[in-house]
């Protein structure tokens, strides 16, 4: 991969990191409870709702957080860009479009194919058009 290109990728990373670091100081407040939000059930209720969505919310930053530090670990050992499956380029739209990706499209689609297969090798009875109804 074009070294411009990498580097394009590395300050995105890194503003990206920086962003999410950032916006988890700011918001680490917002995981305390205060005392007017317990007055009543319906209040409580909706406390612990809103509590719940900030909370999956931070692991999904914090999943994010840890796909960018390994994505800046590639590009420092000269691995981003490469498919961890089959060693080929990783096309640059692809990683356009998802720039954490670490398998090309065709192993990608290959690996998201065997998902869709039970452990014993045979397609779900519940997946797709053979679906039915009792």
């Amino acid at each position: 991969m074009r070294p411009e290109i990498v580097l394009k990728f590395k300050f995105m990373f890194e503003e990206q990191r920086r962003n999410l670091l950032y916006t988890q100081e700011i918001l680490s407040p917002d995981f305390v409870i205060q005392k007017e939000d317990m007055l009543d059930e319906t209040d409580w209720t909706s406390s612990e709702l809103e509590q719940s969505m900030r909370m999956r919310l931070r692991n999904r930053e914090t999943l994010f957080l840890k796909k960018i530090d390994q994505a800046l670990d590639r590009i420092k050992d000269g691995t981003f860009g490469t498919c961890d499956s089959c060693g080929d380029e990783i096309d640059v739209k692809r990683l356009e479009a998802r720039p954490t990706s670490t398998e090309c499209i065709h192993c990608k689609e290959e690996s998201e194919r065997k998902e869709m297969l039970h452990i014993d090798g045979h397609k779900s009875k519940s997946v797709g058009r053979n679906l039915r109804l009792a």
